[in-house]
């Protein structure tokens, strides 16, 4: 549902279609994306339909109509996942850097891929993976079918294996060349056409994630006694849960900002007014989420470092915050990206 109305789902879930076309407006996919994170399991909502968020909009925008038809509905039943294939060891922001390489066939037809992906979210139970490779005329996406010379292993991190985080290993694998995304050399645009949806969607996350936080806290505060008075009876505590209010709601209101603009451009106005500004947020999400999981340990005291009872939620989202700051792009490559956008924007002749 999180894909957005369109012609993929006609034919798909027919009887649902015409709901689907009001239910997956932005706002609404706020909503969706906020409910999930509202479980205070982090990687629930990307073992469920991170993959599908950011591995089939480039077959949905880019893929011919032959492998829409192959792929979509098998995708968005649930039978054959997807995944984004992108991040490698030696190269994550920095696409261009990337090493994995796709090499024609004498006749042209098809493509032979070899090299490495990490760190790839739901690599571990994909069949399809949306494979950035660097190719003779630049960067090229391409759509990659489980298969003969793809191997997954499932990568161990402080987040949540129902991520299905994984390490992807391609050796001579062949595809045809029908399952290029857009132009060869074009990867690049395919790729920067989902970054906004996809840095939005971290952000819708990451903000009702640290409203959940406030609102353990608040409860904490309230029944904890401390020197014969509850918790927030101390001004340091409430200094820090005005702290953690303030951080989390300006996070809320931009947000919300930045969903009706949105909701109300073209992707061209998008690409061209509110890549910096996305970017920009997602670095304040990410940057005040890591304050408010400290302050809130702070609060807590030992049930904050506790995997269970009543600071479970606590010690959990303190122990996996800092996987956002890296999600999407690192925090200071994506203030960088906003202040750079801004700057572009400024008048030659403009002075003081």
């Amino acid at each position: 549902m999180r894909m957005g109305p369109g012609k993929h789902l006609k034919g798909v879930f027919m009887s649902l279609h015409d709901a689907l076309l009001q239910f997956t407006r932005l706002p609404h996919q706020l909503i969706i994306t906020q409910e999930f994170a509202r479980c205070g399991q982090r990687g629930y909502g990307d073992g469920m339909m991170s993959g599908s968020v950011i591995g089939l909009p480039p077959v949905l925008n880019f893929g011919s109509e032959e492998i829409k038809a192959k792929v979509v509905p098998d995708v968005l039943s649930g039978r054959k996942p997807i995944c984004l294939a992108i991040s490698e060891a030696f190269a994550g922001s920095d696409v261009a850097g990337l090493r994995t390489s796709a090499v024609k066939t004498e006749d042209g037809k098809h493509w032979i891929i070899n090299g490495t992906k990490k760190w790839i979210t739901n690599g571990t139970f994909a069949h399809y993976f949306t494979v950035g490779c660097k190719t003779e005329d630049g960067f090229t996406v391409i759509l990659v079918e489980r298969g003969e010379g793809v191997e997954t292993k499932a990568i161990k991190t402080s987040y949540s294996p129902s991520a299905g985080t994984a390490f992807v290993t391609f050796e001579n694998v062949k595809v045809p060349v029908e399952n290029t995304l857009g132009p060869e050399g074009s990867g690049i645009f395919v790729m920067l056409s989902n970054f906004n949806h996809e840095r939005w969607v971290m952000c819708c996350s990451s903000a009702r994630s640290q409203r959940l936080i406030v609102e353990e806290c608040l409860l904490w505060t309230t029944q904890r006694k401390a020197f014969g008075k509850p918790l927030h009876s101390q001004a340091v505590i409430r200094s820090k849960l005005a702290a953690m209010i303030a951080r989390v709601e300006s996070t809320q209101t931009w947000l919300e900002n930045l969903t009706y603009q949105m909701n109300n451009m073209s992707y061209k106005q998008q690409a061209a007014k509110l890549a910096g500004p996305i970017g920009l947020l997602k670095m304040h999400a990410t940057r005040s989420a890591q304050e408010t999981a400290t302050d809130a340990v702070q609060i807590f005291g030992g049930r904050g470092i506790t995997r269970t009872g009543m600071g479970q939620f606590i010690e959990h989202y303190h122990r996996t915050v800092p996987f956002d700051a890296i999600l999407g792009g690192a925090e200071d490559v994506l203030g960088d990206l906003g202040v750079r956008q801004a700057i572009r924007g400024m008048p030659k002749n403009a002075r003081l």
